[in-house]
């Protein structure tokens, strides 16, 4: 029986094995699906992996959930070719410096938020992951089939006529 250090070994090595295989398949997907497909596709999967997180009780089935977490986990690569196809090229660095201000920030508060709530209940955790993965599912919606300047997103403002 392997220790429990060879048995995150092994399971990391499936784990990359799997997603340098996986990954480029994955941008095959997005060139012939598009961002909003994929995105939409990659949070309906974290929904049901959050969900199986919660409620898993079998070592086993935790690390297949964990591997499927990170082969979903390959299909953000939608959210830089949306934001590429979007951008005004010259607004690139101060957009992508807002974009890196805001992830670091929710990379530092959420896990503490979820630090604290899980001294409560782990599984509430993975629950209110589930539940975020459901707000981001209806956020990509928003992600028009063929994204550019002009066409950022699926929602019109319109302007009221006086």
């Amino acid at each position: 029986m392997a220790t429990a250090w060879g048995q995150i070994a092994g399971l990391y090595t499936v784990n990359h094995l799997l997603n340098l295989y996986i990954a480029p398949k994955i941008g095959q997907l997005l060139v012939r699906f598009g961002e909003r497909r994929i995105l939409t596709l990659e949070y309906v999967g974290l929904i049901q992996v959050f969900a199986g997180y919660a409620l898993v009780e079998s070592a086993m089935l935790a690390a297949t959930l964990y591997i499927i977490d990170h082969l979903f986990f390959s299909m953000t690569i939608a959210i830089k070719t949306y934001f590429q196809k979007i951008v005004d090229e010259r607004d690139i660095a101060a957009s992508a410096g807002v974009s890196f201000t805001i992830n670091h920030i929710a990379a530092v508060v959420i896990p503490v938020l979820f630090g604290l709530l899980w001294l409560s209940s782990p599984s509430v955790v993975f629950f209110a992951g589930a539940l975020m993965a459901l707000v981001y599912r209806g956020l990509a919606q928003l992600v028009p089939g063929e994204p550019g300047p002009g066409n950022e997103a699926r929602v019109r403002h319109r302007v009221p006529v006086a």
